[in-house]
């Protein structure tokens, strides 16, 4: 048998029978679950903070007691991690119109009850391939920004101007240094920033 895939489902469901099996369901497609009986509850265990770290989606039911599946998308909404965290919601035919409305906010797709297994589960993998492309991104862009934390005050300033396209000569009347100590300069930016240019230098900050 080939290994699990690496990412989370979460399940969010008051209905133990359901989260029993979505939990089968995706395991026969090998893929690992977490499930929760309320919203409250998973924002208890899931520490937001930390939810980029891996590919993960969210099945959420729609109408739970206490706080509903609306308000737990919400929350995700202001911690900007709807991309990251792709929501399906499930939904009873009642809510199919609210669900359309948080497809609109940014929910990944909702799925009407009952639902067809293997539609749900195919979406569920397009969601967490959406998931891995989004935390791919922050993860490099993490890395981006730890490498410019490790720059010196003296090689920002000569990063800067480099980016700016102007030659080592300029740099060093701009900055009052010799073009020797820009050129020693230049070399540690483009080595602590993992680029071998000024045009790759410019692009790579442009994801910052």
């Amino acid at each position: 048998m080939q290994p699990a895939i690496d990412a989370s489902v979460y399940i969010v469901d008051d209905d133990a029978s359901v989260r029993e099996a979505l939990a089968w369901l995706l395991r026969s497609r090998r893929l690992g679950s977490q499930a929760f009986e309320s919203a409250e509850d998973f924002l208890e265990q899931v520490d937001g903070a930390h939810l980029p770290a891996r590919p993960a989606c969210l099945l959420l039911d729609v109408r739970m007691p206490g706080m509903s599946g609306l308000v737990l998308f919400e929350r995700l909404v202001e911690r900007g991690l709807q991309e990251a965290l792709p929501v399906i919601f499930l939904t009873g035919h009642a809510d199919v119109p609210t669900a359309v409305s948080m497809v609109k906010r940014g929910a990944f797709d909702f799925c009407e009850k009952p639902f067809s297994d293997n539609a749900l589960v195919d979406r569920v993998e397009q969601a967490l391939a959406q998931s891995a492309t989004v935390v791919q991104a922050l993860q490099a862009r993490e890395r981006l920004r730890q490498r410019l934390a490790e720059l010196t005050e003296r090689e920002r300033a000569v990063m800067q101007l480099v980016i700016e396209g102007l030659p080592n000569k300029r740099i060093a009347d701009q900055l009052d240094i010799s073009v020797r100590t820009v050129e020693v300069h230049r070399a540690r930016v483009f080595d602590k920033m993992e680029v071998k240019s000024a045009v790759e230098l410019a692009n790579l900050l442009r994801e910052v």
